[in-house]
């Protein structure tokens, strides 16, 4: 014996709620995961603002290759001397491109902010590619917001690489800070565009340290 269901109004609806919850989860799914914000969370520099502080606050007028959505998320392996680390986010990469460039002393205190604590082997500091300062940090579990201090930065245009090496794998994150060192300490921390011609081929910081 054949049993029809009954189509009453009540499951006409249900049947339509779950429709739309069916072709919103193959939409998730579907999705590229430059268009997601990530679940996981590590940190960038907000002071001076990273290369990728600028993409978060739209203050550049390109595409970041998603890292606007996840400026926290530029990890790839130890070692790297690449703004993007060697990772997905190529755009940071570019130098040819006029990112804004922050006004600082000869001693600027540089501020993390982290959104994961991962276990810290130590954070380095690169300024046009010459190692300038590293922090150890031994293993130690950092807080929300990290600081450090670096004194004696040389004069002039600059672009620093932060390094965040974790301490129990193989990963690191990335931000490049641009920067105009003035002398003394008591310069505020301004941003204007460089407008100043770069390197022929600076796609990567790599290319010209």
């Amino acid at each position: 014996m054949r049993v029809t269901a009954l189509r009453t109004p009540v499951t006409r609806v249900l049947l339509g709620v779950l429709a739309v919850v069916a072709l919103t989860l193959t939409a998730l799914v579907a999705a590229p995961r430059s268009m997601t914000p990530s679940a996981e969370a590590h940190g960038w520099v907000v002071s001076p603002p990273s290369r990728q502080d600028h993409c978060a606050k739209r203050t550049v007028s390109w595409s970041c290759n998603g890292v606007e959505w996840e400026p926290q998320s530029v990890e790839a392996p130890k070692g790297s001397m690449l703004c993007s680390g060697g990772s997905r986010f190529t755009t940071l990469d570019n130098s040819s491109l006029a990112w804004p460039r922050t006004s600082i002393g000869s001693t600027h205190t540089f501020q993390w902010t982290l959104t994961a604590f991962h276990r810290t082997a130590s954070w380095e500091y690169f300024v046009d590619g010459r190692l300038f300062k590293t922090v150890n940090d031994n293993g130690a579990t950092p807080p929300p917001t990290v600081t450090h201090t670096l004194s004696g930065l040389p004069s002039g245009n600059h672009t620093i690489l932060a390094r965040w090496n974790v301490y129990d794998t193989a990963m690191a994150f990335y931000a490049c800070m641009d920067v105009n060192v003035r002398s003394g300490s008591a310069v505020a921390g301004t941003t204007a565009v460089d407008t100043e011609p770069r390197s022929v081929g600076g796609r990567q910081l790599a290319m010209h340290l």
